[in-house]
């Protein structure tokens, strides 16, 4: 069973910039499609972001120009550089590889002033 590790969430401010990490196990990284999703307070998880194992991405609308997913690997690692945050973009940040049914524990990125 697949698990995630992901780390970098913190407090930023209004238009700041933050790297989260989502670290997985297991030897089928580099051929699984890695997908970035948060969730807010009150509100379900909704899918943020998509790195296919050709290194394709994709992104939900809200986010387009503003964030970047990429991946490395040799380490298993996903990243999501998130920039000119706002604060809509206060969450829990999870990945996943789309087939896993365990979630690992997130990562909270606040944008306050």
């Amino acid at each position: 069973q697949v698990q995630f590790v992901e780390s970098g969430g913190g407090l930023v401010q209004p238009g700041g910039s933050l790297r989260i990490s989502c670290r997985a196990s297991g030897s089928l990284f580099s051929f699984s499609n890695m997908y970035w999703y948060r969730q807010a307070p009150g509100k379900e998880r909704e899918w943020v972001a998509l790195i296919t194992s050709s290194t394709g991405t994709a992104y939900t609308d809200s986010v387009k120009g503003r964030f970047t997913t990429s991946r490395d690997n040799a380490n298993n690692t996903v990243y999501l550089q998130m920039n000119n945050l706002k604060p809509e973009d206060t969450a829990v940040y999870y990945c996943n590889d789309g087939r896993s049914a365990s979630w690992g524990q997130g990562t909270q990125v606040t944008v306050s002033s």
